[in-house]
């Protein structure tokens, strides 16, 4: 099931979004420490986490399924969002180098499709970023963040799905190692948190990152009979699905 646009825009606009936004993309940076030249693309609710790349890329753009909804972004600007079902990218074969999923694989119902699409989207040499809820975490298990909706994932569970859909997992990793919680001076001391969990308890992080490299041998399988595609409407700027405008 998707979260709503607008509930997800309301998490990472409160202090425990914004922690849990730092905390994700420090561990992203890591295995992207330079996008140089790169074309690069979000898919689900990618934008908290794409903005340290517009300097650098060649294009970022985040594509938001239509079951979730979509808001204008960046705030400053030509948008950067698209309306897009998951399993039909408006996007040309092999055009990104990069395809970050935030808040998208535990949601969608048609896992095998999005995965097939991303492999079609990536160019050869592309690298494919999963950040899931982690099943054996405390995040999964509360329903109060956007992390406790959807399907959470093992590390073995995310390795075989990407594996069988033609994707090679090349580096793993782990964040939100402090519980869901309001209180500040806990929130403070998140970074140290963070640096013990990655250290000695990766297993238990509230999300599970995994980079995948695309299997180019493997495309023979890929091609499908497509049907009828489907259209969207353009969405107004400051509106989301519902409506509301944006603060």
């Amino acid at each position: 099931m998707w979260t709503d646009v607008v509930d997800l825009r309301d998490f990472y606009g409160g202090g425990l979004g914004q922690m849990a936004q730092r905390l994700i993309r420090h561990q992203i940076r890591l295995m992207w420490p330079d996008l140089g030249g790169l074309r690069v693309m979000g898919l689900g609710f990618a934008p908290p986490y794409l903005r340290v790349f517009l300097p650098e890329a060649e294009r970022v753009i985040a594509v938001m399924p239509a079951s979730q909804g979509v808001l204008p972004w960046p705030a400053e600007g030509p948008g950067l969002t698209t309306l897009a079902d998951e399993t039909e990218l408006p996007l040309p074969d092999r055009s990104i180098d990069r395809l970050l999923m935030v808040h998208a694989l535990e949601s969608t119902e048609q896992v095998r499709a999005t995965m097939r699409e991303a492999w079609r989207v990536l160019a050869d040499g592309g690298r494919l970023m999963v950040v899931v809820p982690n099943r054996r975490g405390i995040w999964a298990r509360l329903e109060r963040t956007p992390f406790g909706n959807g399907r959470p994932y093992t590390m073995g569970q995310l390795n075989r799905l990407l594996r069988d859909n033609m994707f090679t997992p090349v580096a793993k990793g782990a964040a939100l190692f402090l519980p869901p919680t309001g209180s500040r001076m806990l929130l403070r001391s998140a970074p140290a948190v963070e640096k013990v969990g990655r250290r000695w308890f990766e297993g238990v992080g509230g999300v599970l990152v995994v980079e995948a490299a695309k299997q180019i041998y493997a495309g023979s399988g890929l091609r499908e009979v497509r049907v009828r595609r489907r259209g969207y409407l353009p969405v107004a700027e400051g509106l989301s699905r519902r409506g509301d405008f944006l603060p």
